[in-house]
């Protein structure tokens, strides 16, 4: 690739980030006045709108229903449910900063399942580098010494989504159709949430709606931009680029919700930030097969993937 088409790749890529950490204050900002099933239901719904922009050449819509492994594309069905739910609560209970922080151990998550799911070996840097998140996971959350809330909780279960979708892609391979497994994820997020929103809906009002699209919208416009990204650079350099989220957060968390992050958390953040980018660096080295272990959006990830290194059949 050519130095002016990686700088692009990279210009966009810190566009398609920032966009992300919109969408995800957008949400914050509804403050728990709906429950997160709806709005994780709405945000799906209102993605839809992005999705012509996401087809491939060879593409169509049925696609997203078309795929060579049903048992790991109910997987994934499930896995983007259920981490749209745990996203959208960490949002709403945690400051931006502390549930990035822990939706950020998505690369160690991948590292784990890709030993227990794909077999694969595991060398003693990227086990260093699981363990040092963790212990950065520690540092922030301080257990014994705080609270600790449903929030966390959802965070963990984003990152788990996000690193389960990441791994069923690598065990399927360049076979299966990225649009196939994107479908999965947003019929997921708009089947699981639609259902479990049933008992406690509740019509949002005036300024919501326009927060859940700019939830949706920008969280699809996103995807837009990384799949342009990997167009013009390599997944391993756009890849490190996902950190830069962690700052949007901290710029929301103080200017718009008034949040301040203490010296503990500042470490916990250098400790997470640090074996994330060990993690994508070896498996930049040992050449592991796409998407990266790239966080919180696994969306994002599978728009990393090049056109051709997906099937065109």
């Amino acid at each position: 690739m050519r130095a002016d088409s990686i700088f692009t790749g990279i210009l966009i890529a810190f566009a398609g980030f920032a966009a992300y950490s919109i969408s995800d204050a957008s949400v914050k900002l509804i403050e728990g006045r709906i429950t997160p099933y709806e709005s994780g239901f709405f945000g799906a719904l209102f993605g839809i709108a992005c999705l012509p922009f996401l087809l491939r050449k060879g593409d169509r819509y049925v696609d997203m229903f078309r795929t060579n492994n049903w048992p790991l594309w109910i997987v994934r069905f499930f896995a983007s449910g259920v981490g749209i739910i745990g996203s959208v609560t960490a949002f709403t209970h945690l400051s931006m900063a502390e549930a990035f922080c822990l939706i950020f151990l998505l690369p160690s998550f991948v590292t784990i399942m890709s030993v227990v799911f794909l077999k694969e070996t595991v060398g003693v840097r990227r086990w260093g580098a699981v363990a040092i998140g963790f212990l950065g996971v520690l540092v922030v959350l301080r257990p014994g010494f705080r609270e600790l809330s449903i929030g966390h909780l959802g965070a963990i279960f984003a990152g788990m989504g996000g690193a389960l979708s990441i791994v069923i892609y690598r065990a399927i391979g360049p076979s299966e159709k990225n649009i196939s497994l994107y479908g999965a994820g947003l019929w997921g997020g708009l089947v699981i949430c639609g259902i479990a929103m049933i008992p406690d809906y509740a019509t949002p009002v005036g300024s919501d709606w326009l927060l859940l699209a700019a939830y949706g919208i920008l969280g699809g416009v996103g995807n837009i931009f990384m799949m342009f990204a990997a167009a013009r650079a390599p997944a391993a350099v756009i890849g490190p680029i996902q950190y830069s989220q962690m700052l949007w957060a901290i710029a929301f968390g103080y200017l718009i919700f008034g949040d301040h992050i203490d010296l503990p958390m500042v470490a916990g953040i250098v400790l997470i930030v640090g074996s994330g980018l060990m993690t994508i660096a070896r498996e930049r080295v040992r050449d592991v097969a796409l998407p990266p272990s790239v966080g919180p959006n696994a969306e994002g990830a599978l728009a990393m993937v090049p056109e051709d290194e997906s099937t065109e059949g």
